[in-house]
């Protein structure tokens, strides 16, 4: 994951009550809405896929926002606290890619070309691996505290789902018989091995972040001409860390 860098703005000096926050869906702040604007203009201007709002990631830029604010001051984090990636998953984000922004200035305006002026920040606004968004602005005395998180989402799928996806790709690039397997299921949670009375002459397990593609190793076994047959089985992959992923197995017979 990038090493980001923090962005320093000049800090106000009196003390006053913070801002309420409000959701998006009720209109969100009108730095907010200008930040979120601003990024996805910067984006279609270089045509890059525009990110979408993901509600989950606003609520864990909003509390750590709320920590700027209190504390007159800005960073990624703070002693005791969770870091960027916990604080996405606790606030119920699912992603295999998370990267964030945080500044501090007088205006919306300011921040966002400070955040385009400085590399580090750049390279996350225009990251074409991120799909999806969430920003907190709050504003205590005449400063405005923001931070702007960014994720690629891992879709929520059914095992079926996540088969019937691999069965398709498999199916699309080669003319094998492919389908889901309760073989293949079972042989996708096992660390070594096969499941079924049936052994297969090559077994591929693997975890991804998005199901959009075939690994590289897979697709050259695929291409030999050896098999006739695919089974794919889908997994619960054990979440130790914060980044999401499916757990895919494919079994190949002769």
């Amino acid at each position: 994951m990038r090493r980001f860098v923090t962005l320093f703005l000049l800090l106000g000096s009196a003390l006053l009550a913070i801002e309420p926050k409000r959701t998006l869906a009720q209109g969100g702040s009108v730095a907010e809405q200008y930040l979120f604007a601003e990024a996805n203009a910067e984006r279609s201007q270089r045509g890059l896929p525009l990110l979408r709002w993901d509600g989950a990631l606003y609520q864990a830029a909003g509390r750590h926002c709320v920590e700027m604010a209190r504390r007159e001051s800005i960073s990624h984090q703070y002693p005791g606290e969770p870091d960027l990636a916990e604080r996405g998953k606790a606030a119920g984000a699912r992603f295999s890619r998370i990267a964030e922004n945080v500044a501090e200035a007088g205006t919306a305006v300011i921040i966002h070309d400070a955040w385009m002026n400085s590399p580090g920040h750049r390279a996350n606004l225009l990251d074409p691996n991120v799909n999806a968004i969430g920003i907190s602005v709050i504003r205590r005395n005449r400063q405005l505290y923001a931070v702007q998180d960014f994720e690629k989402v891992v879709t929520e799928l059914s095992l079926d789902q996540q088969e019937a996806q691999v069965a398709n790709l498999i199916a699309a690039a080669t003319p094998l018989q492919v389908s889901p397997s309760p073989e293949a299921r079972r042989t996708c949670s096992m660390g070594s091995g096969y499941a079924g009375p049936r052994q297969p002459w090559f077994v591929m397990r693997y975890t991804a972040g998005t199901l959009d593609a075939l690994p590289e190793q897979l697709k050259t076994k695929l291409n030999s001409g050896r098999f006739h047959e695919a089974a794919v089985g889908a997994c619960q992959v054990s979440e130790t860390q914060a980044f999401s992923s499916y757990g895919i197995a494919v079994l190949l017979y002769p």
